[in-house]
């Protein structure tokens, strides 16, 4: 293989394949999203993946076979390395998983909010207020996005007072109402509380927009926008874009590195808009480029929601489009499968959980073969800077000889 290829990295948000050895530190020994979707609806159907080596790498990460049952004929006829990767970041959270990927492990302590009301230390709230003139916020607890949406959607309505909450990650989240409050309000305050949550270590604001006018009917919009600190770090993504390459994010990408080593940020949202831009964003990239698409719907519709159909349809659905990928594939691209954390819809709760992630690695110049269990998720990104011809990152190893 040679240098001046294209990589191109599909995110596949939540989707663990379990195993981890430090699961019982977070309190999540035994999840396994992969496999535990598989046992519960009595199989899946992901023939292309199964082709890539993805069963196998979750039986070597858990050491029990996943009962997916038959699977029906591959269409993708590409050779593919397989392993799975086990995180080293202290958390396992949407930063720490990104960023450790793109060779920054996050080996600080975030900060994080209490899950009871009131969540929020109440000079935060006051500070925020005063330079926002509002009157006061709704929530202050953690919750499900859709659910507090559903809960106090209407009161935020009549009462002009953004919700906010909280989860498990290290966020301070703020949903509004594009019309009744305004999309670029909303934006501003978002603005005014990253500012805030500064001294509390806190990773992420994120603005959630949603539109209709009563329970029922209230969804959330694709104007979502996380206000992120940046990496602590040069990541995969800056190697690249400071040597002149393309590094070009769909969905979520380029706020989750604070838009560093970003040189064309595309929004999408919804697995089917995320695969039609991801397509069309590989048949117009050049050489020397990077495409980094997040599926978050794994993640933020499927598995906090804790709904084992939808993530496994999903997965299906994911799975029937990696053909239309492999024909617009040139002869130098190289394609990683991988995830960030798991988020087991089968486990208690609603949060990520600790897991092991697969690592699938295909183009048409690679040698097959089992790449075994890597000791960071950081190997990922230094065996795409390996590919590249981009300095050493800070962390991982690369596998591309293997």
């Amino acid at each position: 293989m040679q240098e001046k290829g294209r990589v191109i990295i599909l995110m596949m948000d939540s989707f663990g394949i379990g195993g981890a050895e430090d699961a019982a530190k977070f309190g999540d020994e035994g999840a396994d999203t992969l496999g535990h979707i598989a046992s519960a609806r009595g199989g899946i159907k992901l023939p292309n993946l199964a082709v890539l080596g993805l069963f196998k790498a979750a039986q070597a990460s858990t050491g029990r076979e996943v009962q997916a049952g038959q699977q029906p004929p591959a269409a993708l006829r590409l050779p593919a390395k397989y392993g799975y990767m086990k995180e080293i970041s202290h958390g396992k959270d949407t930063s720490s998983g990104h960023w450790e990927m793109a060779g920054v492990p996050v080996t600080f302590n975030w900060g994080y909010f209490k899950p009871d009301y009131p969540s929020f230390p109440t000079e935060l709230i006051e500070k925020i207020c005063a330079e926002a003139q509002l009157e006061g916020i709704l929530g202050n607890k953690a919750a499900s996005g859709t659910v507090i949406i559903e809960e106090l959607g209407e009161e935020h309505i009549q009462t002009g007072k953004p919700i906010c909450y909280t989860s498990a990650d290290s966020v301070f989240q703020i949903a509004a109402h594009e019309k009744h409050f305004g999309l670029q309000r909303l934006y501003h305050i978002c603005e005014i509380a990253f500012k805030h949550v500064k001294p509390y270590n806190i990773a992420r604001v994120i603005a959630r927009p949603f539109e209709g006018e009563k329970r029922g009917e209230f969804k959330r919009t694709k104007n979502r926008h996380d206000y992120s600190v940046p990496p602590p770090q040069k990541t995969l993504l800056d190697e690249m874009k400071e040597a002149g390459g393309n590094v070009i994010s769909v969905g979520k990408i380029a706020d989750i590195y604070a838009h560093c080593g970003i040189t064309r940020a595309v929004k999408a949202s919804g697995l089917q808009e995320l695969w039609d831009t991801t397509l069309l964003e590989v048949q117009n990239a050049p050489d020397n480029s990077i495409v980094f698409t997040n599926f978050v719907d794994f993640d933020m519709t499927w598995g906090h929601r804790r709904d084992v159909e939808g993530y496994a349809k999903g997965l299906e659905y994911f799975d029937t489009r990696l053909p239309e990928l492999a024909a617009r594939l040139k002869e130098n691209d190289l394609v990683f499968i991988t995830a960030d954390h798991g988020c087991d819809p089968t486990y208690k709760g609603t949060d990520h959980t600790r897991e092991h992630v697969p690592v699938l690695m295909f183009g048409k110049r690679v040698k097959a073969g089992f790449i075994g269990g890597r000791a960071t998720y950081a190997d990922l990104g230094q065996t795409a800077a390996d590919y590249l011809g981009l300095p050493p990152l800070p962390a991982g190893k690369s596998f591309l000889d293997e």
